[in-house]
């Protein structure tokens, strides 16, 4: 097949302090679109590579006639919609793609409104509200501390550090006024669960849900909250630290994992997810999980060593990092009704029809 990956690459180097690396926080290193080319390539499929910038669409627009799908791990430019941006370009130009239609991005992205449409169908979510002014935050809003603070439509814990957590309202109103000010956004105020963390990575047509991932986080400083910030990932997702954060398959009871998976699999149906996406669950305090977020396209570091949470389900599930990118790559193109061959599949019916073939020595 002829496939276009398009993404978002990162070009400032890791630093907090730094407002260009924040900025393309949710952008992939080069190392990871290379590890994702290099995988297409290894099952046999052609790779254009398009960066999804202002000129994406007429980047896909000349290519139309030379491709068969489009890998999609792009990030978008600017708005809260951004996800969605370039799905709509490519259902306009009628390219199949994987993952979501846009509406499935644009509702991941915005927290409410996936948690809005979560609670309509009776999937647990922790409660919140949405405040656009620091001036609209009353103290009778908030029954119940703690509470957390993040921006409403942010990705990879952006804008969420170890302070967004509050215990009061004075607290909450300062974090507040500071991530309006900070970024113009919008913020979610929501119910701070305080019981295990989990990520659920889900794949495939239909939808099956890979080894659920307990995060813990004992090795944090006493000083930091437990939950994932930006300052959490810094120290977890950095291999010199040697620290491994994850436990896959998470150590959980069956009745748990049954809940844990009906949730989410109910979830990625309700919130228009397709192909793969994966989901952020906490516990509440009677152990109930409850979701968080989901995130689509999610991250799909290749090297092992990092803490990438898909590709880690996926290695727990018997899968190499090849076959999860054809897995979804299957998935989509059953979707479009797209006939899909690679050059691995290939090899390993040849090598069966040859190890099951009758030899006669002359």
């Amino acid at each position: 097949m002829h496939i276009a990956l398009i993404y978002n690459i990162r070009h400032a180097k890791p630093n907090l302090d730094d407002p260009q690396y924040i900025k393309e926080a949710e952008f992939d290193e080069p190392g990871t679109i290379a590890g994702i080319s290099e995988a297409l390539e290894r099952l046999g499929h052609k790779v254009y590579h398009i960066e999804a910038d202002e000129d994406a669409y007429e980047k896909l627009k000349i290519l139309k006639s030379r491709i068969d799908l489009v890998f999609n791990i792009a990030e978008g430019m600017h708005g809260a919609d951004r996800e969605a941006q370039i799905p709509a370009m490519l259902e306009m130009l009628q390219i199949p793609y994987t993952g979501p239609k846009p509406i499935g991005y644009a509702l991941a992205l915005h927290k409410a409104m996936a948690k809005d449409v979560m609670r309509a169908y009776g999937i647990p979510t922790p409660w919140g509200i949405v405040i656009k002014r620091v001036e609209q935050l009353s103290a009778d809003l908030i029954h119940e501390y703690p509470v957390i603070a993040k921006p409403l439509s942010e990705g990879s814990s952006k804008g969420i550090r170890a302070k967004n957590l509050a215990h009061n309202f004075e607290d909450l109103r300062e974090i507040t006024r500071g991530l309006i000010e900070e970024g113009g956004h919008q913020v979610l105020i929501e119910e701070f669960l305080t019981g295990r963390e989990f990520t659920v990575a889900m794949i495939g047509n239909p939808v099956r849900v890979l080894p659920i991932i307990e995060i813990t986080f004992d090795d944090l400083p006493d000083t930091m909250p437990k939950f994932e910030h930006q300052e959490s990932k810094w120290l977890y997702d950095n291999p010199e630290i040697g620290v491994d954060p994850l436990v896959c398959p998470a150590q959980i009871s069956q009745d748990l994992q049954y809940a844990i998976e009906q949730n989410c699999t109910e979830a990625f149906l309700v919130l228009g997810m397709a192909d793969w996406a994966r989901f952020d669950v906490r516990l509440d305090t009677d152990g109930i999980p409850r979701i968080l977020e989901v995130n689509c396209p999610p991250g799909i570091i290749p090297d092992p060593n990092q803490n990438s949470r898909f590709p880690r389900a996926a290695f727990s599930a018997g899968l190499s990092y090849d076959q999860m990118i054809e897995e979804i790559l299957q998935s989509a193109c059953m979707r479009y009704g797209i006939a899909y061959v690679s050059e691995m599949k290939l090899v390993e019916e040849l090598a069966t029809e040859v190890s099951s073939a009758d030899f006669v020595i002359v």
